[in-house]
């Protein structure tokens, strides 16, 4: 239980960070109503939505905990996700950031997907490349093609994805 106190204490202050972070984006001229920063402090919202409903959530287990006097499960009997799945996780994101700039944002986001359903233990099958290649493609045509946003095409592949 402490641990999603804490979990949704920082998420609440990664949220404020975040959103403090989006003042600095610049406003241009050619900016709709929403503008530059309407996205980055939307999501900011839902994290910070996620950590109250986490912190809210947790209140009201402890106390239903605490009024039909239940013990309390040990820390490391409790189901879920562990501190090194979460590293693991982690590092995955990490070689994302890594990679981005070199291989591009298709190739880098399959390469995502694939990394993370392997690390969760999806089947070694024809499934698991097509479906990373799959969202690679669909996250591709949204951003780039249907918003309009142009993402990194790698020192790779120059502007071929672009």
């Amino acid at each position: 239980m402490r641990q999603d106190y804490l979990s949704g204490g920082v998420l609440l202050a990664l949220a404020a960070g975040y959103y403090a972070a989006t003042g600095t984006i610049a406003e241009s001229t050619l900016s709709d109503e929403i503008g530059a920063t309407g996205l980055p402090r939307l999501l900011a919202m839902l994290l910070a939505f996620i950590g109250l409903a986490l912190l809210v959530r947790t209140a009201f287990a402890d106390l239903s905990a605490r009024r039909t006097r239940v013990p309390q499960v040990a820390a490391e009997e409790e189901e879920g996700a562990s501190l090194p799945r979460a590293i693991g996780l982690l590092l995955i994101g990490g070689a994302y950031v890594l990679l981005l700039p070199f291989l591009g944002y298709f190739l880098s986001v399959a390469m995502l997907i694939g990394a993370v359903a392997f690390y969760e233990g999806a089947a070694r099958s024809w499934v698991l490349p097509t479906a990373a290649l799959g969202g690679a493609t669909l996250y591709w045509a949204i951003f780039v093609k249907l918003l309009g946003v142009h993402q990194p095409a790698g020192s790779l592949f120059q502007g071929w994805l672009s």
